[in-house]
C-alpha cells in the first residue's frame, strides 16, 4: 500500500506500474507522515482485516530482501514483542559529511529497545490495543507509539540483521538544519502529549539538553558577567568548545557535529511549538530539502 502526498518524482506511476494500490490524501488537511501511516494502514485493513502484522517504511527507505521474513519470525517467538526493527544504513555514506552524520545516528543498539523508527514490523493487536500512530504529531511519532505500547506491557526489539538502506541526500547544511528542526518540535510536541500519562519523562531529557546548551548557557554567562565582570561572558564560548572537543574526542567529528551544533536547530524547533502553542496556530510539516 503505497500512501502518496503529491509527490511528483514519479513515484506515484512506478508504485502503480508495479501493481500497488496507491492510496492518495487529502491535503486541505495539514500533512504529518503519521497521518499518512495511518491512512495506509486503515486501507489496508479494509482489504485485509483479519492481517496479524504490518509493516511500515518511508519512501526513502528500501527493504533488505531477508528482512521481512526474518522480522516475522521473531514476533512469531516472541509473543510480547509489539514492535522488532533492525539495522538501517544510509546508501552514500560518504556522498557529504551530513550523509555520514545520518549513517552513525542509525547505530540502533541491539536488544529491548524503547522505540523503533519510521521503519519496523508491528503487531497488529499491539496496536489495536494501544492505538495506533498520532496523525497530529509533525515528528516523534513512533517513539511516541512505543511508549504507549511499552505503557500497555508490550515490548519494542531491534535485532541483529539487515533491515533497510536509506537515502538521506544531505548535500547542504541547509538541508541537514532543516531536518534537525523537527526534531526538537517532535522533542516538545510529544513530551507535551506524554506528560498526560501516569510515566512523565518522554524526551525531558532531550528537551532539557536543547535549552540547556542554547539557552541556559548563555543566561548563565550573562549572569556571571554582571556579578563578577564582563570576563565571565567568555565562559559561555569556553563551554562550548569544550564539550565539541570532548565529544570529537570520544566519538569523531560526525558524532560531535550533531549532538551539539545541532541542538540550536531543535532548539528553534522546540520554539515553534511552543510559540504555535501559545498562539493556537496549527503545525504543519517541515520540509527537509
Amino acid at each position: 500500500m503505497y500512501v502518496d502526498s503529491e509527490l511528483t518524482d514519479g513515484s506515484v506511476q512506478y508504485a502503480q506500474g508495479g501493481g500497488v494500490e496507491v492510496v492518495q490524501l487529502d491535503l486541505t488537511i495539514p500533512f504529518t507522515a503519521a497521518r499518512a501511516s495511518n491512512a495506509g494502514l486503515h486501507r489496508l485493513l479494509e482489504q485485509a482485516s483479519n492481517l496479524a502484522f504490518v509493516h511500515f517504511v518511508g519512501g526513502d527507505c528500501e527493504l533488505e530482501p531477508p528482512w521481512l521474513s526474518e522480522a516475522i519470525n521473531f514476533l512469531d517467538c516472541n509473543v510480547t514483542a509489539a514492535a522488532v526493527c533492525a539495522r538501517r544504513r544510509e546508501r552514500y555514506p560518504g556522498a557529504s559529511f551530513y550523509n555520514k552524520i545520518c549513517d552513525r545516528e542509525w547505530g540502533t543498539p541491539i536488544g529491548e529497545a524503547e522505540a523503533c523508527g519510521g521503519a519496523a514490523l508491528f503487531r497488529l493487536s499491539a496496536l489495536r490495543q494501544c492505538g495506533f500512530v498520532d496523525p497530529s504529531l509533525i515528528a516523534g511519532e513512533e517513539p511516541e507509539l512505543c511508549y504507549r505500547l511499552r505503557e500497555g506491557g508490550w515490548r519494542i526489539w531491534c535485532i541483529d540483521q539487515e533491515m533497510t538502506i536509506h537515502n538521506a541526500d544531505l548535500l547542504h547544511f541547509s538541508q541537514w538544519w532543516k531536518r534537525a528542526v523537527p526534531s526538537g518540535l517532535g522533542y516538545a510536541q510529544v513530551w507535551h502529549k506524554a506528560a498526560k500519562f501516569p510515566s512523565l519523562g518522554l524526551y525531558l531529557r532531550e528537551i532539557f539538553r536543547v535549552f540547556a546548551w542554547t539557552l541556559g548557557l548563555p543566561i548563565l554567562g550573562v549572569l556571571l558577567a554582571i556579578f563578577f565582570g564582563p570576563i565571565y561572558l567568555l565562559s559561555v564560548p569556553a563551554l562550548w568548545l569544550l564539550q565539541f572537543a570532548r565529544l570529537a574526542w570520544r566519538n569523531g567529528l560526525a558524532v560531535s557535529f550533531h549532538p551539539l551544533i545541532g541542538k540550536a536547530a531543535e532548539c528553534t524547533g522546540a520554539l515553534r511549538y511552543l510559540l504555535g502553542y501559545v498562539m493556537l496556530r496549527p503545525l504543519k510539516a517541515i520540509c527537509c530539502k
